[in-house]
């Protein structure tokens, strides 16, 4: 999937975005492939609405790539590329949104530990209705480690299990 990837260990890491694409499939989102930096990233959206979040809509948005090496600054820029891409692609009307919950993550042979640390530390809160929770996916020859925040958040608290059992689901 992507024409930047080569060796074993790249082989592995676009072998694990096919098959989160078929995972993002068979859930029910709608898949596209837009560029990030001449670089194909699966992205993934669906809606949900439940009795128990008073009828509120929670869009939830997964996009990731493969990269060489997943370092803060790669990460974090990634991290407001899909914000803004998610952003452009809520549906309603400004002002009456739901909540949006946006997951990009980085899939690499190489995740630099700072970048790991920089996940897990705090979902990014982008304004009243955007929560942001990167992940880093290391595609080590002997396992998968997949690092993103699992607490909750002030704003959209209410949305945190969904967001976590989707990603558990997208990102074993």
């Amino acid at each position: 999937m992507n024409p930047h990837a080569t060796g074993p260990t790249a082989d592995a890491a676009v072998a694990y975005l096919t098959a989160l694409h078929e995972r993002l499939t068979a859930d029910g989102c709608a898949v596209t492939l837009p560029q990030w930096n001449g670089r194909r990233v699966v992205a993934g959206r669906r809606a949900d609405r439940k009795i128990r979040w008073f009828g509120t809509k929670a869009e939830l948005f997964v996009f990731a790539t493969v990269v060489p090496e997943v370092d803060v600054a790669v990460l974090g820029e990634f991290a407001v590329w899909a914000a803004l891409h998610a952003k452009g692609l809520r549906g309603g009307m400004p002002g009456a949104r739901n909540a949006a919950l946006v997951l990009p993550a980085l899939v690499s042979a190489r995740v630099r530990p700072e970048a790991a640390r920089w996940a897990a530390q705090d979902a990014r809160i982008l304004d009243t209705t955007l929560i942001n929770r990167p992940l880093t996916v290391e595609t080590a020859p002997d396992a998968v480690r997949t690092t993103m925040y699992r607490g909750r958040v002030v704003w959209g608290g209410m949305f945190t299990g969904h967001v976590l059992e989707k990603a558990a689901l997208y990102f074993p």
